[in-house]
């Protein structure tokens, strides 16, 4: 029996969500949609016909940590997933090439399920219905993608049109006569009165020998490369192989960098001759911008999505996100606002394509508000930054029951901590002792530490540090229990 694969692509960054998301905490690891994240919300949504073994998730070295920390709360299912981590972010053509060399390797002629982690589609059902319909037609050697009938004349999307003279044996499976890039506005009205032109879904299902041998056949660097890049991984007799495992991921991140920077849509599936298409009977939004919000939230009766601490008058067709502290509208019309702790956005819904041109600057000028929140998610807990100046930053830390930071110190800044609820565990350097709630303690530059909550509540401290350099890489760990 053939093994079915799930691989879940997670390697974006989501700017236009700015300032929602960032690149430590990406569109797929937000609760925008239903009550769970994103990429949870794909993995439970896949587990049903896959087993959580086969699901494999395809992110970038710099993201896999967090995200494996983020799906631990799917209990033991998250402990069977899989991660490929691509030494550089590029485009779905590397990616999903680099999850098949992994198959491959198997020796499995394997069917894969290729799904971006990003999409919000709340038709389980439909959507299990219409993904056994794709992997029949995968199993006839054919490249499987979804299409969504269009309900507008959308011109962020690309478009696929099909033969509807050529409906394939399969039922309900038609022949893909082409893809389309984005059309402007004049084209997106033809495609929708037409009848035969859909979205590309971005969701794909194929075997594993199949996609190889459409990249070699379409994008012959890539699977020269590849080929390269799966005997360095995997074959121990390759001759030139290095020996030193350091040498062999140099080489191999080498190799990846060089890749070109293409999507598989471009690269592939606009020039295979054996595409079919199922219409997708589920709903789907693929959330690219604040504007798609309008597709899968219900609206108030003046056409308003409104989430948090709101207080609005007479606004419409408009989209508010707040968080705990008040944020007060009045009149707005086609506007988006998207409130956190450390960052605004206030921008009409015809210009939320550009969002990303605001976090191109925030990282040219240095500024942090791209990168993390004020609050940031840790296995043991979280910590937030209340306040911070020249030589000193102030932090709230949370730890959550049972758990303990790694033993670890500090080159160039020391801490005071002070217990504000529950009794903390402390080792400083060869002592270790409690400190409870109202009482406080002191650990100097190049002192050895560890934090420790063993009670079943949540322990919270307030950390103050003073040095001459206070960011979160001035740590040198000696005993972890998340493997960092």
């Amino acid at each position: 029996m053939i093994n079915i694969f799930a691989i879940i692509l997670a390697g974006g960054s989501g700017t236009r969500f700015w300032p929602l998301s960032r690149e430590t905490c990406p569109k797929q690891m937000l609760r925008i949609v239903g009550e769970d994240t994103l990429l949870r919300q794909t993995i439970k949504r896949i587990a049903g016909l896959v087993s959580p073994k086969n699901i494999w998730i395809v992110t970038t070295q710099d993201k896999a940590q967090d995200m494996r920390f983020h799906i631990e709360s799917l209990g033991s299912m998250a402990k069977e997933i899989q991660f490929i981590k691509e030494p550089i972010g590029k485009n779905t053509a590397p990616a999903i090439g680099l999850a098949a060399i992994h198959l491959n390797h198997l020796s499995l002629d394997s069917i894969m399920i290729v799904m971006p982690s990003d999409h919000a589609i709340p038709d389980t059902e439909k959507f299990m219905s219409d993904l056994r319909l794709a992997i029949r037609g995968a199993m006839e050697d054919y490249l499987v993608t979804f299409g969504i009938k269009p309900t507008r004349p959308e011109t962020g999307y690309g478009y696929i049109k099909i033969n509807q003279a050529l409906r394939i044996a399969l039922d309900g499976l038609f022949k893909v006569e082409r893809f389309t890039e984005k059309p402007d506005s004049r084209t997106a009205k033809e495609y929708l009165s037409e009848g035969n032109y859909f979205w590309n879904s971005g969701i794909f299902v194929w075997k594993t020998s199949k996609i190889l041998s459409e990249i070699e056949m379409h994008l012959p660097n890539l699977h020269k490369t590849l080929q390269e890049i799966e005997s360095l991984l995997f074959d121990p007799h390759k001759p030139d192989r290095p020996d030193k495992p350091d040498e062999r991921h140099a080489r191999w991140t080498e190799l990846y960098a060089s890749l070109e920077n293409i999507s598989v849509d471009y690269g592939v599936m606009e020039r295979s001759r054996d595409v079919l298409m199922v219409p997708a009977t589920f709903r789907w939004s693929d959330l690219g911008n604040w504007a798609a919000l309008d597709e899968v939230i219900e609206k108030d009766d003046a056409g308003n999505i409104m989430k948090g601490n709101v207080i609005d008058i007479g606004s419409c067709d408009s989209t508010i996100f707040a968080g705990d502290r008040l944020i007060a509208t009045l009149g707005l019309k086609d506007m988006v606002v998207v409130d956190t702790p450390d960052a605004t956005l206030v921008v009409p819904k015809e210009r939320v394509q550009e969002i990303r041109k605001i976090v191109e600057v925030l990282k040219k000028n240095g500024r942090e508000e791209h990168l993390l929140h004020k609050t940031v998610e840790r296995p043991w807990g979280s910590y937030t930054v209340l306040e911070k100046g020249q030589g000193y930053k102030i932090k709230r830390v949370v730890l959550n029951p049972k758990a303990r930071l790694s033993l670890q110190l500090h080159r160039r800044r020391s801490e005071h901590w002070v217990v504000v609820g529950g009794t903390a565990r402390v080792t400083r350097g060869d002592e270790t002792y409690l400190v409870r709630t109202n009482e406080s303690t002191y650990i100097p530059i190049n002192a050895k530490h560890r934090l420790e909550n063993l009670g079943d509540e949540p322990l919270q401290i307030i950390e103050v540090q003073n040095g001459e350099y206070l960011e979160e890489d001035d740590i040198e760990r000696f005993e972890d229990d998340y493997g960092r």
